[in-house]
């Protein structure tokens, strides 16, 4: 306190600033919670653009976090990559791997243009009682199926007529366009082949074999043809009836990736 020249006392109060001012904290606690909500916003923006499929695969995870992490460690994985690039609906059960259900697309197709090039010729309708062409576990089996006339191989002999030749030749232009590899078996009955020094092993190999070359020489891309395999009488179609025409037969079987593995 300081006296002025009238007598009286001059009082200085000096004003106290508070704590608050530039160097406060309360400014970035609510920055800290704008930038969450809008992390939140976008994040929720993002889930609703997804498919199903994904909605239910993060879903999952965020129900059962410890289990679906479990599930993965043990390779039972929730959900599996789509052929379309997005994710699978989640199964209880070990899903196949990724690709083997566009594989099997892609032989589904490859049997309906081989069902139409039959079809579609003329020539080939004697012959198509005789082809057998469906989805197996291992993949695309096309088989040709003697009758008690020699439909496919001239009798006793690895020489395809001329229909034969034709018919694998239109085959191998479809065939070619596949990724996938060719297995060729060759099957006899159980009649005992001895002409030549042969016997139902070499018939059914050189069968095999014959088909091979018309193949390759259609079209197929060379390494395509992975095994060409002769079984004699060993996988016989028909068990009950070992002697039985539908028994000699040519088999192609384009195989799964995995198959080969």
């Amino acid at each position: 306190m300081a006296s002025s020249d009238k007598g009286g006392d001059i009082r200085i109060v000096k004003k106290k600033h508070g704590g608050h001012g530039h160097h406060g904290g309360a400014w970035k606690v609510a920055y800290a919670d704008f930038v969450t909500a809008m992390m939140a916003f976008f994040l929720v923006m993002w889930i609703v653009g997804l498919s199903q499929n994904i909605k239910e695969a993060i879903a999952a995870y965020f129900k059962d976090p410890v289990g679906f992490m479990k599930a993965v460690s043990e390779g039972k994985l929730a959900f599996s990559i789509a052929p379309d690039g997005g994710v699978a609906k989640a199964s209880e059960k070990e899903l196949p791997p990724p690709g083997e259900a566009s594989e099997k697309q892609r032989m589904e197709a490859a049997k309906k243009q081989i069902e139409q090039v039959i079809e579609r010729m003329p020539e080939f309708q004697q012959l198509k009682p005789y082809v057998q062409i469906k989805i197996v576990d291992e993949g695309l089996r096309v088989e040709l199926l003697e009758s008690s006339e020699s439909v496919f191989f001239m009798t006793g002999s690895a020489e395809l007529n001329p229909k034969a030749k034709q018919m694998l030749g239109l085959m191998a232009k479809y065939l070619a366009k596949l990724p996938n590899r060719i297995i060729i078996e060759g099957h006899t009955d159980s009649r005992p082949f001895a002409r030549g020094g042969m016997t139902n092993w070499e018939l059914s190999v050189n069968r095999a074999n014959s088909a091979r070359r018309v193949l390759e020489a259609s079209g197929l891309r060379k390494g395509q043809i992975y095994e060409v395999r002769g079984y004699a009488d060993n996988k016989l179609r028909v068990p009950n009836d070992p002697y039985h025409y539908s028994n000699r037969r040519i088999s192609l079987l384009i195989a799964y990736d995995k198959e080969l593995k």
